[in-house]
């Protein structure tokens, strides 16, 4: 559905899978430092909305997904991922009990298959599930990790610093709450800057939670079984996930950023210097999402092989890169991801 916002003067739409939002209003750096002073409204409507009702609801989806669920206080925040029976992730979930019912929303073109998958596992439980995009929108108040500054509008669900609010309402929410318009690359920017992987941008079809860093904010590892466990167990326990997520400061001479899915391979003159049980010339992963921010410059996430050194030179589709660890190449057998590794909004 294209957002009405996109009627707003200066407006530019975003391109997929956000085409139907906008990229920007016309001033891309003044938007991000907005959003990271709590100034700025970000539509995110193209997000999916899914809503499961009942008394059985949180039992139920803690038994199906990665996180402790059944204990889950109304009006706290939380991610959770559904996983296929080899541990890869499907869905990346972030949701909120309201006291009634779990709202949650979900990547572009994602929900019609998760709600399917829950239709066919509710069983005889009193649980029922509802795709809500038609009725709800996303919009974000905050950058990734920070406090919103503002109240929710009257009939809006919050989310941390997102707010579902009624669709018919969102072409009035920003003025409602007193914020100025910020397009998708200030969020994007931010969200790469705070290490925050995107479902479909930093994994594939392989991806596992380890790799991504999901394993410390989207999974318990002490509550009962569910699909994918044993891949989870098996990796913190025993071994280490084959690739690794890292944060890339690009050459702020290129006149482009890499493409989503642009080969990493080492930098230049660090393949012949390298052993080759270490890393190995030629493609060692690719980049999941790229931005230019309003401080640090280019930047970029990406998802690379575990054993690539983490003081080597890389390119990212071509462009010079140097890498900030997020997940440690020691990830896994019971190494949790330093937080103080994670960059801080300022």
């Amino acid at each position: 559905m294209r957002s009405p916002l996109l009627d707003t003067p200066g407006a530019v739409a975003a391109v997929a899978p956000d085409e139907t939002i906008a990229a920007h209003y016309g001033e891309p750096y003044a938007e991000q430092r907005a959003l990271a002073a709590g100034q700025a409204l970000v539509d995110r409507s193209n997000r999916e909305i899914v809503r499961v009702s009942g008394p059985d609801r949180l039992t139920w989806l803690n038994d199906l997904s990665s996180q402790r669920l059944d204990t889950l206080a109304p009006g706290t925040p939380t991610e959770t991922l559904f996983l296929d029976l080899q541990g890869r992730v499907q869905h990346h979930l972030t949701l909120v009990d309201d006291g009634d019912a779990v709202w949650a929303h979900v990547e572009p073109g994602t929900s019609a298959e998760l709600v399917g998958f829950l239709e066919k596992m509710r069983f005889m439980l009193r649980v029922e599930v509802a795709d809500m995009t038609s009725d709800y929108a996303v919009v974000t108040v905050a950058a990734p990790g920070a406090v919103p500054a503002v109240a929710p509008p009257e009939g809006a669900v919050a989310i941390g610093g997102d707010f579902l609010v009624p669709r018919g309402t969102l072409a009035d929410v920003p003025a409602a709450l007193g914020l100025r318009l910020a397009g998708i690359w200030a969020y994007e920017a931010l969200r790469i800057e705070a290490h925050q992987p995107r479902l479909g941008f930093e994994t594939d079809h392989k991806a596992i939670p380890h790799e991504v860093g999901w394993i410390e904010q989207a999974v318990h590892l002490n509550k009962g079984c569910y699909r994918g466990q044993e891949t989870v167990a098996r990796v913190h326990n025993l071994g280490h996930p084959p690739r690794r997520l890292v944060f890339l400061h690009l050459d702020g001479s290129v006149d482009t950023l890499p493409a989503h899915g642009s080969p990493v391979t080492l930098g230049a003159g660090t393949a012949a210097e390298t052993d080759p049980e270490t890393a190995e010339p030629g493609q060692i992963g690719f980049v999941g999402s790229s931005a230019r921010h309003h401080e640090l410059g280019p930047i970029a996430l990406a998802l690379v092989k575990r054993t690539v050194p983490v003081d080597v030179e890389l390119l990212a589709g071509g462009v010079a890169a140097t890498q900030e660890v997020i997940v440690p190449p020691d990830a896994g057998r019971n190494v949790k991801i330093d937080p103080a590794l994670r960059r801080r909004l300022r």
